[in-house]
């Protein structure tokens, strides 16, 4: 692992508009980034790994096999994010044996015909998530001071990947959105200021003046759109719930801009989100 000089360290625990930054409070980011980059893994090669058994005439895997690879999907992901970030190889393993032990674990209830495979693959993600923390806590003094990440990659669509991961994991997360698009209820749109709500308390936002009452405004305008929609009901509400996200995705990125509230990773993360969310929304109005 790259060894910190003290201008790194300071450099790597100060957060955009350089307040200081809490050792646990990087410690829980890095688990969130593990958690993403797991499920980036399962969005991007799981796919990908059916398209070609599909291609080469392969049958689908045995709910066994298919949660090993599901591991292994997740696995690549997670080595590649904290080869980035600069991580030593023993945390890189113990965070790769997060991912398989869980399914090795419900593999022999599984195979003693005690779980079905539908409880064996969301077995296997609820034990991923307390297996990571064992490993990131395991290493708490790694994982509280930020790594040096690795120098940036030359090529134009790799820089792309590295600095706008958070708008890839939004399209790989809504992929199936374009094709198979989807009509959203009103009361979805409380979802929207909740996130913000919920972030801002937790990164403890309220204390800069005007954060809170903005985001009280927010809520107040999506919760009204909400109840609006769902008095007037009918095709007027799915379109009224479109625009709510549409609009929601400007929301986001005045907070991207600014750096208020919430991480600009999850600003950018949302934008994405929301903009699709919304336009899909129209495509299967106009499609039905």
């Amino acid at each position: 692992m790259t060894e910190l000089t003290p201008a790194a360290l300071a450099a790597t625990t100060t957060e955009d508009r350089g307040a200081p930054v809490r050792p646990g409070r990087q410690v829980v980011r890095h688990l969130l980034e593990m958690a993403l980059a797991m499920v980036a893994g399962m969005l991007l090669f799981g796919p990908a790994r059916a398209a070609l058994g599909t291609a080469f005439g392969l049958a689908p895997a045995a709910p066994g096999v298919g949660a090993l690879l599901m591991a292994t999907d997740m696995s690549l992901a997670m080595v590649l994010w904290m080869w980035y970030r600069g991580h030593g190889g023993a945390a890189i393993g113990e965070m790769v044996l997060a991912m398989y032990l869980p399914v090795l674990l419900l593999l022999v209830p599984y195979r003693a015909g005690v779980l079905a495979a539908d409880t064996l693959l969301i077995g296997a993600h609820l034990l991923m998530l307390p297996a990571m923390a064992v490993a990131v806590l395991r290493r708490r003094a790694e994982y509280a001071h930020h790594p040096v990440p690795r120098s940036a990659p030359r090529q134009p669509l790799a820089r792309v990947l590295v600095h706008r991961w958070p708008a890839g994991l939004a399209l790989l997360m809504t992929a199936d959105n374009w094709t198979e698009p989807a009509l959203l209820g009103p009361y979805t749109l409380l979802v929207l200021p909740a996130g913000y709500l919920l972030l801002g308390s937790v990164r403890r936002q309220w204390g800069v003046p005007g954060n809170l009452r903005r985001q009280l405004v927010g809520l107040a305008a999506w919760g009204g759109l909400a109840l609006f929609a769902a008095a007037v009901g009918g095709e007027t509400a799915y379109w009224l719930v479109a625009v709510g996200w549409l609009a929601h995705a400007g929301w986001d990125l005045v907070h991207h801009r600014t750096g208020r509230v919430v991480p600009r990773g999850y600003a950018e993360w949302c934008l994405v989100i929301d903009a699709v969310l919304g336009l899909t929304i129209i495509l299967a109005l106009l499609t039905t």
